[in-house]
């Protein structure tokens, strides 16, 4: 039977399930207990009667008797029916005749005493069912639906069919519930900042715009929460953080995806050596209550994050990997070793978009968990130098499984050099580089009204995908996908 074959019987079915005077889709349902509280209390529960509802995953009648398998979001039970002969069901309940009229799939509720059956299942012993939803669509198999872009097109039918896509969507939800947990346990405040943006800026990338028919004017959505969260710190805030949506316009891969939710905090009066020690332990923290673990295997790496972390200059690595002088760089050297590891980019790029491709060479190859310390100037505009040495930053990366797993820097707080370092990106992106920040003046004349010394931090959920070992578009819910024509 093809797909149109088995919406046309439904549909049969539907009008004769109204026929009868039965609503296929009542509003109300009168369920009083989950199916896990039945499974996992069985004793207490054992001759108890009970209101249980689920979709259909197995129907079999034979005669006088009827098996229904349901399940909810808790698990999943046995309907036992029987056809007794002393009552005459409601109108509106399923009893074993009408059982026909049903189909796996569909939502019920069922009414009736918990006990076992000979083959000691756990059932709810029923004399009929109460339709609560009529499905026109089959579900395909457990193992029928492996197509990745039929699986993110109708994700409603992925999570029905391979429960471990919901199971995930879990974890992602005590991920950020972690994240938040941490974050106020140390006397953080969560404020929730504006996504249409005038001037976007707090990291490198190409902005999306849309435009705003009551005002008349273009805004972007933002790439950062960081410039309007440092705004907080200079109206008088000390700790706060925001976990939200942001977007790059930028290509899809695994890991990247244009939209996607992201984390990040302040703290006054504190530098990177505090946010290096603070943010290994939220991680951590984190990775525990998600998963119940510090050791997980990606891909080829072996990570163990139980460990003090150690901090690994920027230079350091690029004189050791590539014999390359962060500080007086030679170009084409710089280009030869990219093009031998078949990097794609712009001859005429800055010296520093160079550096930062060498970088991610190195990068891609690291287990970690170790930090990355000690950034070039030219690569982190909105961070502080180093006192003793002006032409590195305090900036710091967390390095594990050939991924930079969040962004911290003591941040730059100094009005005329923070207008200085925009004014080097504004001419960045005049002569072409559409991911150079944006020069934005009220972040300037903030700062002029002053903002106190801080430690800024960043993380996106690419630290879950990481860790859960799948791509970006297997972790999200409504992957991102072509539409069809």
């Amino acid at each position: 039977m093809t797909l149109d074959d088995y919406r046309n019987e439904r549909l049969r079915k539907l009008e004769q399930i109204k026929a009868l005077g039965i609503d296929p889709y009542p509003a109300k349902s009168h369920r009083n207990t989950k199916i896990f509280e039945i499974l996992n209390h069985f004793d207490e529960k054992q001759g108890q009667e009970v209101c249980v509802v689920g979709r259909i995953t197995a129907l079999r009648s034979f005669g006088k008797i009827a098996f229904i398998k349901i399940r909810d979001y808790t698990g999943e039970i046995q309907i036992f029916m029987q056809k007794t002969e002393d009552s005459e069901p409601s109108p509106q309940i399923f009893d074993i005749k009408k059982l026909k009229l049903l189909d796996v799939g569909d939502f019920i509720e069922a009414r009736g005493k918990v006990d076992r059956t000979s083959t000691s299942e756990i059932s709810v012993f029923a004399n009929g069912v109460r339709l609560l939803t009529k499905t026109l669509r089959p579900l395909p198999g457990y193992d029928g639906f492996t197509n990745k872009e039929e699986r993110y097109r109708r994700r409603y039918v992925d999570m029905n069919v391979n429960p471990e896509v919901r199971a995930r969507l879990v974890r992602r939800s005590k991920f950020w519930q972690a994240t938040r947990d941490f974050m106020n346990q140390h006397g953080y405040v969560e404020i929730n900042t504006p996504i249409l943006e005038h001037t976007t800026g707090g990291a490198d990338a190409n902005p999306f715009v849309t435009h705003m028919d009551a005002l008349d004017e273009d805004y972007y959505l933002r790439i950062s929460q960081e410039l309007p969260l440092k705004r907080l710190l200079g109206g008088g805030f000390e700790k706060v953080y925001d976990i939200g949506p942001r977007f790059r316009n930028e290509g899809v891969d695994d890991e990247h995806l244009p939209e996607h939710i992201a984390f990040e905090a302040y703290a006054a009066y504190e530098d990177y050596e505090d946010g290096m020690k603070f943010y290994e332990a939220m991680i951590k923290y984190v990775a525990k209550e998600t998963w119940g673990t510090l050791q997980f295997k990606v891909g080829d790496f072996e990570i163990d994050l139980d460990c003090e972390w150690p901090r690994v200059k920027y230079a350091d690595l690029l004189a050791e990997k590539y014999d390359v002088d962060v500080f007086n760089p030679d170009r084409a050297k710089m280009l030869k070793i990219l093009q031998e590891n078949n990097v794609k980019i712009d001859e005429n790029a800055a010296d520093s978009r160079l550096l930062d491709n060498l970088w991610k060479l190195i990068r891609k190859t690291s287990a970690g968990p170790y930090w990355l310390i000690e950034e070039p100037l030219s690569l982190s505009p909105l961070a502080k130098k180093i006192d003793d040495n002006p032409l590195v930053t305090q900036r710091f990366h967390p390095i594990i499984a050939g991924t930079e797993m969040g962004n911290g820097y003591s941040e730059l707080n100094d009005p005329l050099d923070q207008l200085a370092r925009f004014q080097e990106q504004q001419a960045m992106r005049d002569a072409g580089d559409d991911e150079a920040q944006m020069l934005d003046l009220d972040f300037v004349e903030m700062l002029e009204y002053g903002m106190p010394p801080a430690c800024g931090w960043g993380n996106s959920e690419r630290n879950f995908w990481l860790l859960e070992g799948v791509s970006g578009r297997e972790a999200v819910p409504f992957p991102i996908i072509k539409n069809k024509v």
